[in-house]
């Protein structure tokens, strides 16, 4: 069976990943594709102690953060029933929310870029994706919307800091660029066109 193919889409909070994925499933469905959405945390163990992390709930260092990120990729990756390269290996085309680059980006500003980059790029056991769609959208636009469409927010969720983070995006991609395919796409306009693009980018990849 052809091998599958996997979309990474990453973006500061707010930037319309939720959305676009959908769409993008939708696209490709029609197309006869066989596609499984999945997102980071993952819903496995690893990812629900993260969730509570990030929530709040629980004090962790940064550089427990990443390593927490690390070991929930890898979990989301080898997985025996849900993991991608299960899916990939059944011919799937995977959409994930968020991977990598968004540790790189969060955790790689506050500890050592180049531990955190080592612990995720050079694992044999976590994938490089074929393509990442990276939502560029600015802080102000992202809080916007993350205050019209959310009862709470998680500890990243402040301009500064999403400011901060989309700068740091900005360098993970320069740096992750060299390696892996990204995509930079203007997140602040129509969505259907937005998601016209995302297609254009996906079409050369299948």
């Amino acid at each position: 069976m052809k091998k599958g193919c996997f979309i990474v889409f990453e973006g500061i909070d707010g930037a319309g990943k939720t959305t676009q994925t959908q769409l993008l499933l939708k696209k490709l469905e029609a197309l006869g594709k066989k596609v499984y959405l999945t997102a980071e945390p993952t819903a496995l163990e690893s990812g629900k102690k993260l969730r509570e992390v990030l929530g709040g709930k629980i004090k962790k260092s940064d550089c427990e953060i990443a390593a927490m990120f690390t070991l929930d990729r890898i979990a989301h990756n080898i997985d025996p029933e849900w993991g991608i390269s299960k899916l990939l290996s059944e011919g799937a085309v995977v959409i994930c929310d968020r991977y990598y680059y968004s540790t790189l980006a969060y955790q790689g500003s506050t500890v050592d870029y180049g531990w955190v980059r080592a612990l995720n790029a050079d694992c044999p056991e976590i994938m490089h994706p074929d393509l990442c769609i990276f939502l560029d959208l600015t802080p102000e636009k992202s809080m916007e919307r993350i205050s019209r469409g959310r009862e709470t927010t998680e500890i990243y969720e402040n301009e500064a800091t999403l400011k901060k983070v989309r700068d740091s995006f900005m360098r993970v991609i320069e740096d992750m660029g060299k390696t892996d395919k990204i995509s930079v796409i203007d997140a602040s306009g129509d969505i259907e066109k937005i998601a016209d693009e995302i297609f254009l980018e996906v079409s050369k990849i299948l």
